[in-house]
């Protein structure tokens, strides 16, 4: 853990200490944490992603069949800061259209990797009244444990039927958590970690096994649990989208299937305040 990172966890110990949390639980909240990078405008580093405009696709990739997000370029990510066995190089490209009608789900061509060395052209996208996102670059980058959002670790924690008080140990955590983060900038673009969400947990939704497609529910027959599931990213559309208030696109995914690079087993769910 970098020494940041160590230096929070510290802090929130220190904290939830202070306001007579019990120990066990503090640890608890520490140990599912997850690593994540945070992505947003402004700073004058290197670009490690694109939001927006029109993306690069190789020559006679099917086009997708959203529109286009943002393309990140995993080379320019620090090594394991995402806590995904994601590809080295290449860029990976994400795709979501607005629509927050139904639950979401396995999209094939939500997600593409495009790996180093592949040419490409700008490839226009033609989605009917949808002009292409706002194009910005992305050059502030941060990486921090990310925690689970309270009632998602309630949830985990005790069953699926937590008590009044559970929930309410859940929030203070979280507080404590909030306390001692300090100041972040305002991040446009989230790889791994833990969801931030304004209705659903998308990776709790995304390993209910009736919403497990044939291939997955083999998987989980095979004894590959639900903590096989996590975060790939989240995109806070901001005001790009003017049709969602405070709109959000998440894509989750199997770690065994970003192992194998299979992102056509992404699940992508659009959610808004």
């Amino acid at each position: 853990m970098a020494d940041a990172s160590t230096d929070r966890v510290n802090r929130f110990r220190t904290e939830a200490a202070s306001r007579g949390l019990p120990s066990e639980e503090v640890e608890e909240w520490i140990r599912v944490a997850r690593p994540a990078v945070y992505l947003a405008e402004g700073g004058n580093g290197p670009l490690v992603a694109r939001v927006g405009g029109d993306p690069m696709l190789p020559q006679g990739v099917p086009r997708p069949s959203d529109p286009f997000v943002a393309s990140v370029d995993l080379a320019a990510l620090p090594p394991g800061v995402t806590g995904l066995p994601l590809p080295a190089d290449g860029h990976l490209l994400l795709f979501s259209g607005t629509d927050v009608h139904g639950t979401g789900g396995q999209v094939s061509d939500a997600v593409l990797h495009v790996p180093a060395g592949i040419p490409t052209t700008s490839s226009p996208l033609a989605h009917g009244w949808r002009e292409p996102y706002r194009p910005r670059e992305l050059r502030t980058v941060w990486h921090q444990p990310s925690a689970q959002m309270p009632e998602s670790f309630a949830l985990d924690r005790w069953g699926d039927f937590p008590e009044d008080e559970q929930f309410e140990l859940a929030d203070e955590l979280g507080d404590a958590w909030a306390q001692v983060g300090g100041y972040r900038p305002s991040w446009a673009l989230q790889i791994g970690g833990h969801p931030v969400s304004p209705q659903n947990d998308p990776v709790h939704h995304a390993r209910d096994p009736e919403e497990a497609g044939p291939s997955e529910q083999e998987g989980t027959a095979r004894g590959e649990g639900a903590d096989d599931w996590a975060l790939l990213a989240t995109w806070r559309c901001g005001d790009d989208v003017t049709e969602l208030d405070s709109g959000v696109a998440h894509w989750v995914v199997r770690r065994r299937d970003v192992a194998a690079r299979r992102f056509d087993r992404v699940h992508r769910y659009v959610e808004m305040a």
